[in-house]
């Protein structure tokens, strides 16, 4: 692993550099290059489900479908949370 602040804490260029093999469980095997994570793709992804889960929670809604507004909701939520959370990982300087 690479170098830590005293507290365990990893600082802001480790992170800028990247965390090569991050949640990676096939790292190393057949001389593969380290991995990174790729951030921008998931917070496109999120974004999505995002708007499509609220387009779609809508649509419910006007049909009267209260158990599919619910569904829809909990899964925007869900996606918008996501979506927050990459976006901070993004922004404090992870590259992806």
């Amino acid at each position: 692993m690479g170098r830590q602040d005293q507290d365990g804490r990893r600082g802001r260029a480790e992170y800028e550099r990247g965390l090569p093999d991050y949640h990676d469980p096939t790292r190393g095997f057949g001389g593969a290059a380290p991995t990174y994570s790729a951030l921008t793709l998931r917070i496109v992804l999120a974004a999505i489900a995002v708007a499509l889960s609220v387009g779609a929670a809508i649509v419910f809604a006007v049909m009267g479908v209260l158990w599919g507004v619910v569904v829809l909701g909990v899964l925007a939520i869900g996606s918008a949370v996501d979506l927050a959370w990459v976006i901070h990982r993004k922004r404090r300087g992870e590259p992806g």
